[in-house]
Parts: structure tokens; sequence; C-alpha cells
């Protein structure tokens, strides 16, 4: 099998590519760009959407930009403020992102399962020629009348059947699918798919994959719960063409980092999800000659309060070559305070793709303030860079309570 290694954004060395690996490239929606040479070779520039996908015979692994470890624990952040354990990535990283997955995961799961498999009650209705918790006097009427065996009952099984490790073993299935790089990698999957033989194997789609509630009889599993919905999130990419089938475990780093930093500002301001809304929805007026119209608007982050609206703003991860934010993002944020009667916005970029700047809209005297976000380094000192951000957010708050209509 052919391997290329490519980086989030940047472009590659020359490559010589058949048809076949070039259209079997273009064929897996991975946000990758290329271009041919005049010698024939050919330039592959991926996007923001990074991890690795096999199809065929070609192995495509896709790094990030920043630290693998980074990355995990922000996107881990975004799923109900999960932090990683980092003891559970101490071993030396393989290339792949997959295969640093799976090797944390079998560590995560040794370490919860060394106190055993965790059980709990479930529910199970069956028909039993002994009767155990409940007999079910409707259904067994209604199926069995006048035959005395066998019971149709209802009873409670203390088993290791749950949630928790069905989300487990979901996660394994799905990284072993992959074709992973690492022995060790291959082998912990194997070890965490035998512990949990009795336990069933269910599909999880990516956009529906549950939560666990954790207390003191389960806070050992969430470091590996933690890891398994968010492999579960990232791992459902498959894709056929013709015969060639795609498997693999790719990150869009776009969600990622809007589902950080909205998470993230929530926890700093303190607000909930309802007062802090994601992928808010609403209309802006306006006016053609025949009728008044209204065109749907969608930013990522809205305030509301007290019936209105406080702070509008939109998180962007885009790769700009000049460092200049795009005019259509400024028109956007434009419209987005237009339709809500605010004095200003903000556009949250990532460090390095748009310098910081305020602009000042003539005639009406909006300001469309650009701030960005570090994420290189810690996720403390990344939340830390958010608690800054939060304070501009703050200020953007104070001026649309000042300026607010009254009712």
């Amino acid at each position: 099998m052919r391997r290329l290694n490519l980086t989030e954004h940047q472009q590659s060395d020359p490559l010589r590519l058949t048809s076949d690996e070039l259209d079997t490239i273009r064929s897996l929606n991975a946000d990758i760009d290329w271009r041919i040479e005049r010698d024939g070779s050919y330039r592959l520039r991926p996007g923001s959407i990074v991890g690795a996908v096999e199809a065929g015979n070609l192995s495509l692994l896709i790094q990030p930009k920043i630290d693998v470890l980074q990355l995990l624990s922000l996107a881990c952040y975004a799923i109900r403020f999960f932090i990683p354990n980092k003891s559970i990535f101490e071993f030396e990283q393989a290339d792949a992102l997959p295969d640093i997955l799976a090797r944390a995961l079998a560590t995560a799961a040794q370490r919860a399962f060394a106190r055993g498999l965790l059980h709990g009650y479930h529910p199970r209705e069956e028909s039993l020629y002994t009767v155990r918790g409940r007999i079910r006097f409707d259904e067994q009427l209604r199926r069995r009348y006048n035959v005395p065996l066998p019971v149709a009952v209802r009873y409670n099984e203390f088993t290791a059947d749950i949630r928790a490790n069905r989300l487990v073993k979901a996660a394994a299935y799905r990284l072993s699918g992959i074709g992973l790089r690492s022995h060790q990698a291959r082998s912990g999957l194997g070890w965490v798919v035998g512990i949990l033989d009795n336990v069933s194997l269910t599909e999880f789609p990516a956009n529906a994959v549950p939560e666990v509630e954790f207390d003191r009889l389960n806070e050992h599993y969430r470091d590996v719960v933690g890891l398994s919905r968010l492999i579960l999130r990232h791992s459902a990419f498959e894709a056929t063409r013709g015969e060639v089938r795609a498997a693999g475990f790719l990150m869009d780093m776009n969600q990622v980092f809007q589902e950080f930093v909205t998470v993230a500002l929530r926890e700093v301001l303190g607000l909930s999800g309802n007062t802090l809304s994601e992928k808010w929805a609403g209309t802006l007026a306006v006016d053609s000659k025949d009728k008044v119209g209204k065109v749907w608007i969608r930013p990522d982050l809205v305030w509301r309060e007290g019936g209105g609206y406080s702070f509008v703003g939109d998180v962007k991860y885009k790769n700009l070559t000049n460092k200049s934010v795009p005019e259509e993002d400024l028109y956007q944020l434009l419209a987005y305070v237009t339709a809500l009667d605010l004095p200003g916005g903000m556009l949250i970029y990532a460090q390095g793709e748009a310098e910081v700047a305020d602009y000042t809209v003539r005639h009406c005297g909006k300001t469309l303030k650009v701030a960005a976000l570090d994420l290189s380094g810690t996720l403390e000192q990344t939340l830390g860079r958010v608690r800054k951000l939060a304070l501009d957010i703050k200020a953007l708050r104070a001026d649309a309570r000042a300026t607010r209509r009254p009712a």
C-alpha cells in the first residue's frame, strides 16, 4: 500500500501519481486540492481536515498544524468539558492520529477495567420457564391464554452490557477498521475487544453519540468513555467509489475550533447554551421593488439577554495567505449586527490566520472587531487566552446594553 504524508494547509513536495490514485484522492471529499506541474508531477494541498484515510491501495495521513495532543485536548473539551488525562498519552507517539488514539484508548481501557468491568441494571423482557422479576400479565394473556409456560416477565439484569461499555467497544471496532500502522495500536484494540466480548456491538451515528453521566461509582471510566465518544464522532467516514472502499478517521478543524470556542466561552462567561446560543437562526429584513422580503442569517454565537440580544459573533477557522480579513466575512458580520440592531460584533479566527483589528463602518457607526485565538501550547494556556477574549466580548455587550433602545 502506498502511503502519502501531508500536513494541514501545506503544499506537498512534487508527487508522481497515477490517474487511478488521483481519481481516488478526488473522490474522498477530504478537502484536498491538487495542481499539476510541468514535469507531470502533482502537488497536493490539504484543507482543514486532518487525520488518516485509506482507499484502495492508497493510505493518506494529514497531520494537523498544532500538536496532536493539543488537538485532542481541544476536541475532548468541546464534548461536555472533558479533559483527557495526559498520562494516557505517555508513549512514543505514532505518526498517524488514529494510531495515537488507538493506543490511548487501550491505555485508558486498561486503567478503567483494572477494577473490573462496570456493571449496571438493564431492563429486559423475555418469556421464561421460571418467574423472574414481574409477570407481564397483559402479554401472557394476549399471547398464551390458558397456557402456563413459558411466562412473559420483565426484570432488571445486572450486566456489563451497558452504555459506557458499548461506547468503548464501538470505538475500538471503528478504529480497528481503519488499517492502523502501529502493531501496538492493533494489539491494544484487540485486547479491548476481547475484554468486552459479552458486550453488544452497537452502531452510534456520528451526530448522535450519547453522553454518559458520571458519579463516584463510574468516575474511573471518564477518560475511556470520553475518548470513545470523540472517536465515534469523527470515525464515521466511509465511502465507496465503484469497487474501491474508503474508510478513515478525519477531524474537521472548522468544527473542532467552533465547538471548542463556543464551549470555552460558555464556561468562562458562566452562560448556558440557551443564553449563548450556537448556530442561532434569524432573518434580516430587506426591501425589494415589489415587497419586503427576508434573508435567513445564522451567526455562530448570539448572546440572548432580557428578551433581546447583547452580542453576536462568528467563529472562523480559515487559511488566509495574506492575513487580511476577507471582505465577505466583514460583510457577513455587518449583516448580523444590523439584523440584531447591535453596535458591533466579533469575528474570531485561529491565531496566525488573520491580524487583530477593529473596523468602524462609516455612516452607520458599527464596530467590527477581529480577534485571534492562539491554539499553541497546552489546553490550560489556551483557556487563559479565551478568558482574555471574553473580556472583549463583555465590552461589546456593555456597549450594546448602553445603546439599547427602550422597549
